[in-house]
């Protein structure tokens, strides 16, 4: 078995295979029942290694404990970009799961013989099933707008923002509608004048999140949107926003007064849906991420909607290829549960033991064509 990724939903696949009785392919490359975890980040934490420095664990939306291994006291003025990775770096101590990092999946495709081969750039593996824990972190969505290549100031997505001082002073526009969209305006129109511009008009909640209500209803949502194939939206496009309290402040600062989306970019600044002009000095793309899914392009399991069909955590019509942090599993519980689900259908699937012919393990393979 090969668990593409390491961050909560990879991890929760790993512990998993642990129970079930699979060991660490490196060390065991003959063994019927192996896995390894194959993670791009050179160390513990995934994605959460490189948030912005800003983002603090009182302001994330929670981290749900890793199976077995509950959270220590997290202080919620500590950076997410540090805690986070501490955790899960203590979990794969305490859990010793077989992670080979850094390695970067390039593609899986079909081999002969009904195996699968994940090719990396740390070699390729032969297996009969893959769990893919990738996450959004490295698909960010860059809207493209007229002239925008001609823009004379700073252009930064989500991904590259380090933190507010960078645009002390500045004129700036930050460009998206979604949690992080609000976290960024907030904090950049601490130091700077800040314009904020969304496709549609952001609807806020009155009250919190609650769980119980709002997160079964958007997780029954999303289910129903990877179910029937359909690609699924952004977080906010299913829960719409809450009064959060980095929210009311900028709501106080004055930095909620929204503008539709600008329809070109000039060297100095975006013209207005109005037609007028407004001169900038940066551009935030606070425009969000999609599922970083382009290494299973060779296995062809895109719909001519461009989504991917699920039962459970499984490619319909694919029953050895599982997505986990997919869809409703993008939360941390999610993904836990997504983790336990995947491997569970595995092993029923595959055999709870290898038998002639099914081996249910992931051993390098030798150079695989084109």
């Amino acid at each position: 078995m090969v668990v593409i990724g390491g961050g909560q939903s990879g991890l929760s696949a790993g512990y998993h295979l642990k129970r079930h009785g699979f060991s660490d392919a490196r060390t065991d490359p003959g063994g019927a029942r192996t896995f390894v975890i194959l993670d791009s980040s050179p160390a513990a934490g995934g994605a959460w290694r490189e948030r912005w420095e800003s983002l603090r664990m009182e302001t994330v939306n929670g981290i749900f404990d890793l199976p077995g291994f509950p959270k220590p006291p997290l202080d919620p003025a500590e950076p997410s970009r540090t805690a986070v990775p501490r955790y899960f770096a203590s979990f794969e101590e305490a859990s010793g799961l077989p992670i080979l990092r850094p390695a970067r999946v390039n593609a899986v495709r079909r081999a002969d013989g009904g195996a699968l081969i994940v090719e990396s750039d740390r070699g390729p593996w032969r297996t009969e099933a893959v769990i893919n824990a990738t996450g959004t972190w490295d698909n960010p969505v860059r809207p493209h707008y007229p002239g925008q290549e001609t823009f004379a100031g700073i252009q930064v997505h989500t991904r590259e923002y380090v933190s507010a001082q960078r645009f002390a002073g500045m004129r700036v526009a930050v460009v998206g509608g979604g949690i992080s969209a609000l976290q960024l305006l907030e904090e950049i129109s601490r130091v700077a004048a800040t314009v904020w511009y969304t496709r549609r008009e952001p609807v806020f909640h009155d009250g919190e999140f609650t769980p119980e209500v709002i997160g079964r209803e958007t997780i029954a949502k999303v289910t129903a949107d990877v179910e029937a194939g359909r690609p699924t939206g952004s977080v906010v496009s299913y829960t719409g926003l809450v009064w959060t309290p980095y929210a009311l402040a900028a709501r106080e600062r004055g930095a909620l007064r929204r503008r539709p989306m600008f329809t070109a970019i000039e060297p100095y600044g975006v013209r207005e849906a109005d037609g007028s002009f407004t001169s900038v000095d940066a551009i935030v793309w606070a425009t969000g991420f999609k599922a970083s899914l382009r290494h299973l392009d060779p296995l062809g399991l895109r719909n001519e909607q461009g989504g991917i069909r699920l039962t459970g955590t499984q490619v319909a019509g694919e029953p050895r290829v599982h997505l986990i942090g997919f869809g409703p599993s993008q939360s941390t519980v999610g993904a836990n549960r997504a983790g336990r689900e995947a491997v569970t259908a595995l092993v029923r699937l595959l055999g709870p033991s290898a038998g002639p012919g099914r081996p249910v393990a992931a051993r390098p393979a030798g150079p695989s064509p084109g």
